[in-house]
């Protein structure tokens, strides 16, 4: 009997390993029928094991993103390279003071090979230093918005 070539996936180093075969076959661009076939397999097998070790919906966005740069050891200042944006766009997103576009979520989902729902939802953005600053006029605006 033929043993497998590959398993359902059963430990996050059988998971890691799997993502880096998969990344490998993608980044290789291969027409081959069999290439296509293995990739198909592993998007199904690391599909399930998403599915069922998911945490995303534990994490906003943003702590999302702070995971996923930590655990491909990146900087912030890669995502400008990653996303084609400013620094301050970048520190803005990360704390909280400005949200994901939705281009910013396509690059981000297809960089991190995770879906663009993981990073479209509602999260609580800070407001800015004017509203905090005391200036009378807009302190009131905020406040009228926030009771409307």
């Amino acid at each position: 009997m033929e043993t497998l070539k590959y398993k359902v996936i059963t430990s996050k180093v059988q998971y890691k390993e799997y993502c880096n075969i998969l990344e490998q076959l993608v980044y290789s661009s291969s027409k081959d029928r069999n290439v296509k076939d293995e990739i198909a397999l592993l998007t199904v097998l690391i599909e399930k094991w998403d599915a069922e070790h998911n945490t995303f919906a534990e994490l906003d966005p943003i702590q999302l993103l702070h995971s996923l740069i930590r655990d491909h050891n990146l900087k912030a200042k890669d995502l400008v390279d990653i996303l084609g944006v400013s620094k301050g766009y970048i520190s803005d997103i990360l704390n909280y003071k400005k949200g994901l576009s939705k281009e910013v979520i396509r690059k981000l989902s297809e960089h991190f090979k995770i879906s663009q729902e993981a990073l479209n939802r509602p999260y609580q953005l800070v407001l800015a230093e004017s509203f905090r600053s005391g200036d009378a006029s807009v302190a009131s605006s905020a406040e009228e918005l926030e009771s409307a």
